[in-house]
C-alpha cells in the first residue's frame, strides 16, 4: 500500500490542526467533556453586539434636543431615539434602552474587561467572560456545535485601545469561544479534503487512541477528546450554519453587505443551529475627532442590521429565547461626544423575554451638559452583568471554583438585578 494510504496528506494535517484536531490548545473549546456527563437543559441564547471603543450615547439611543443629531418618534410614544436609525425606530416595541448605564473607569482596557466580566481588573488573575460563563451554564456539553463563538465584525479604522478577548478564567478551555475571523469565509479548514479522509482519520484515531492508555493523564485524555469532538464537528451537518451562501440574496442584502450585516446574519444562524453565546465585536469607536461625522457614516449599515436581526429572530420564533444586546465599555462626553464617558451612557436590549417597549434609566436633559447626569436608576457593570445572565435564566447565587480550592462569586456581591427588565 503506497505511504500516503497511512498518514494524513500535508493538507489534512494543516486543516485538521486548525480545526483543532492535532492540538488541544489550537482551539480550546474542544476541551475533554469528561465531568460534563449530565446534559444540562438550555437557557436563553445571546447574541451580543459589541462596539468596541466607547459608542456615544446621545448620537444612538439617548439623543438630546440640543444634540446633533435629533430625537425621532419610535414605535413606543414618547420613546425616541436619534435620527440617523429610522428603522431601529420601528422596532422599539421589541428593545428595552437603559440609559443610566455608569461605571468608575475610563481606561479602554480596564472597562471592556469590568463590562464582559462585572469585575474590575485588580491582578493578573482573570475572571471567567460573560459569553464562558453562559458557555458552562447553559451551552450543552455534548453538543456538536461550540456554546461560545465570538465574530469579528472589522474595524472603521478607528481607534479603540487595547482589544480584550474572552477568556474562561478558572471555568477551564473548553468554555473558551471559537472564533470566526471572517463572517463571509465562515469557520475555515473545517471540511474533510477528499474521499479518503475517513480511513487516514481512522488510522490518527487508533493511534491517539493507543497513545492515550499509555499515558492516562488529563492533558492527554484531554488531547484524545478533543480530536473526538473536532471530528465530530467536521462530520456534522449543522457546521453548515458557519456558511452564509445557504442564505437568500434578498435576506443577505437587508442585512446589508457591511461585515458588521453578515456578521450579524452568522449570529443568527448560529444561535438557530444551537450556539447559544455568540459575540459579534466591531472596533473603531473611540472617536475622539467628535462622533457625529463617524456615526453618521455608520447608522446606514448598524440600522439595517439590528433592525433586521430582531425582526428575522421574531419571524423566525427565535426572538423571545434570544436576548440581543448592543454596547460598548463606556460612552462618549456630552457635547460632540470627543471623550471618553464612563459617568452615563446607554445599552440596548432586545428581545430575550425580557419587558421590552420601555427605557430604564434617565440623563438630565438640559443645563450646561445635558446627558452627563443620571437622574434616575443608576445602573453598575455588576448590577448589568447580574441582570443579563438571571435573563438568560442563570441562578447568579452559584459560586465557582477557582484557583486554590477558592469559592468565587458568579457576580460581585453588590450586584442588584434590574427588576424593570426582567419579565
Amino acid at each position: 500500500m503506497p505511504k500516503h494510504d497511512h498518514w494524513l496528506s500535508r493538507r489534512d494535517y494543516v486543516r485538521l490542526s486548525a480545526a483543532g484536531v492535532l492540538t488541544g490548545a489550537s482551539v480550546p473549546w474542544f476541551e475533554s467533556l469528561a465531568n460534563a456527563a449530565v446534559k444540562r437543559p438550555r437557557g436563553k441564547s445571546c447574541i451580543l453586539l459589541w462596539m468596541d471603543g466607547g459608542p456615544s450615547q446621545q448620537h444612538t439611543f439617548d439623543p438630546k434636543p440640543t444634540g446633533e443629531f435629533k430625537p425621532i418618534k419610535t414605535s413606543v410614544p414618547g420613546v425616541h431615539i436619534a435620527e440617523k436609525f429610522p428603522k431601529l425606530a420601528q422596532c422599539a416595541e421589541h428593545m428595552a434602552i437603559m440609559r443610566s448605564m455608569t461605571t468608575e473607569i475610563n481606561n479602554h482596557y480596564d472597562a471592556k474587561y469590568y463590562l464582559h466580566t462585572g469585575f474590575k481588573r485588580v491582578t493578573g488573575f482573570e475572571h471567567p467572560a460573560v459569553g464562558c460563563i453562559a458557555s458552562q451554564q447553559v451551552g450543552l456539553p455534548g453538543d456538536d456545535m461550540p456554546s461560545f463563538v465570538t465574530i469579528d465584525a472589522g474595524n472603521d479604522k478607528g481607534n479603540g485601545g487595547r482589544f480584550y478577548r474572552s477568556v474562561p478564567g478558572y471555568l477551564g478551555p473548553r468554555h473558551a469561544p471559537l472564533a470566526v475571523q471572517n463572517p463571509a469565509r465562515g469557520l475555515e479548514n473545517l471540511n474533510s479534503t477528499g474521499g479518503d479522509t475517513d480511513a487516514r482519520l481512522k488510522l490518527l484515531a487508533a493511534s491517539e487512541q493507543r497513545f492515550a492508555k499509555q499515558y492516562p493523564v488529563p492533558a492527554v485524555n484531554a488531547k484524545q477528546a478533543a480530536f473526538d469532538r473536532a471530528v465530530k464537528l467536521m462530520r456534522s451537518p449543522r457546521a453548515k450554519a458557519f456558511d452564509l451562501e445557504d442564505e437568500p440574496t434578498e435576506l443577505r442584502q437587508q442585512y446589508g453587505e457591511h461585515r458588521f450585516g453578515q456578521s450579524c446574519l452568522l449570529a443568527r444562524r448560529l444561535i438557530e443551529s444551537g450556539v447559544s453565546f455568540v459575540e459579534v465585536f466591531h472596533r473603531g469607536w473611540d472617536d475622539h475627532e467628535g462622533a457625529a461625522k463617524r456615526i453618521a457614516a455608520r447608522a446606514p449599515w448598524m440600522d439595517a442590521a439590528m433592525a433586521t436581526l430582531i425582526l428575522d429572530l421574531k419571524n423566525r420564533g427565535l426572538l423571545d429565547d434570544t436576548l440581543v444586546v448592543w454596547m460598548g465599555e463606556f460612552g462618549r462626553s456630552p457635547g460632540n461626544g470627543s471623550g471618553h464617558f464612563c459617568r452615563a451612557w446607554s445599552a440596548m436590549w432586545a428581545g430575550g423575554g425580557i419587558n421590552t417597549g420601555i427605557t430604564v434609566g434617565r440623563t438630565n436633559e438640559g443645563g450646561k451638559n445635558p446627558g452627563g447626569t443620571i437622574e434616575e436608576r443608576p445602573i453598575t457593570a455588576p448590577d448589568y452583568m447580574a441582570t443579563l445572565l438571571t435573563a438568560l435564566g442563570i441562578d447568579t447565587h452559584q459560586e465557582f471554583m477557582g484557583p486554590g480550592m477558592r469559592p468565587m462569586p458568579m457576580v460581585d456581591k453588590s450586584a442588584k438585578v434590574v427588576k424593570e427588565v426582567l419579565a
